[in-house]
């Protein structure tokens, strides 16, 4: 696969795990204050991120907006030494628009989307030749967020005369909804009109589901502190985009990552992920197999 080209502006975010060679980022002072970080969540986060990866089919996970950040530092500090070639990577955009009209914009924002979506890996050239699938996760309401996404990435495949017909096959989407009833008629939101076209199109089993219950994705989703604000289209060519954001609840919202990412790397953790994954259906798997193994400890 050939590389990603550079990113445009993003918000800023610390580095704090050394996944991928990063260098652990030095907070300072920037935690005075805080206690503990209270991960009350932590059970039920690693419960969901094993089912995202074993329904994912072991796939790159791409983390579309800020509020599964906790997934990808949790993410990063289990894989921070594991012999696995997945890379989690974030696509740190809100694309929320009011108005009827939703995800359609100006052609400045449209290049613009598109250079972040190529930064993250989903531009039409990369898809149809990386050799691993590629999971889009988010936390679900509507669907808006993944309808936006995916229209703008279809026109962007039909404009290159890639081959959809690869691409389909590397493409995934993982919504992670507020738990309900498990019936087959309970409403889901890839069953809305405008995602229901857009869902048929990829293969059965490549659009799915993990649920949290609801107090664990409302805070994900509506209250939990994040290290940045959110990155709607109107703040995409700000100059001061990638500077970063100094707030009353960024000491909190630190605690909390370096938090998961330091679970992460427990065995506690790590065991956790490995049992969920055990006991998906998609452990038959041989990609999600060989990552279990690899967070065992083993390589590949």
């Amino acid at each position: 696969m050939t590389g990603r080209p550079p990113a445009p502006p993003q918000p800023f975010r610390w580095s704090l795990s050394r996944y991928g060679g990063a260098a652990e980022a030095r907070l300072g002072a920037l935690t005075d204050g805080t206690g503990p970080a209270g991960l009350w969540h932590l059970p039920e986060l690693t419960e969901c991120t094993g089912k995202v990866l074993a329904r994912s089919r072991a796939a790159d996970l791409c983390f579309v907006g800020r509020s599964l950040d906790s997934m990808y530092d949790l993410l990063t500090g289990a894989l921070e030494d594991a012999a696995w070639p997945g890379r989690p990577v974030r696509l740190p955009l809100s694309t929320a628009r009011s108005g009827p009209c939703p995800g359609r914009y100006g052609e400045p924002q449209r290049s613009r989307f598109r250079e972040h979506l190529a930064a993250a890996g989903l531009a039409p050239y990369a898809l149809a030749r990386r050799k691993r699938p590629l999971a889009l996760v988010d936390v679900v309401s509507g669907g808006t967020t993944f309808d936006t996404v995916h229209t703008e990435l279809a026109a962007w495949i039909a404009e290159s005369r890639e081959p959809w017909a690869v691409i389909r096959r590397k493409l995934r989407y993982v919504g992670v909804t507020e738990r309900g009833t498990t019936s087959p008629h309970h409403w889901r939101w890839q069953q809305s009109r405008e995602s229901a076209d857009w869902v048929r199109t990829l293969p059965a089993g490549h659009v799915v589901n993990v649920s949290l219950p609801r107090r664990v994705w409302s805070w994900y989703g509506d209250q939990q502190p994040k290290l940045h604000g959110s990155f709607p289209a109107r703040r995409w060519f700000d100059e001061d985009a990638a500077e970063p954001w100094h707030h009353a609840q960024l000491p909190e919202a630190l605690a909390e990552s370096r938090a998961l990412v330091a679970a992460g790397r427990t065995r506690t953790v790590r065991d956790g992920l490995v049992r969920t994954l055990g006991a998906e259906p998609g452990f038959a798997d041989r990609e999600v197999r060989a990552l279990a193994g690899a967070l065992r400890g083993r390589s590949r």
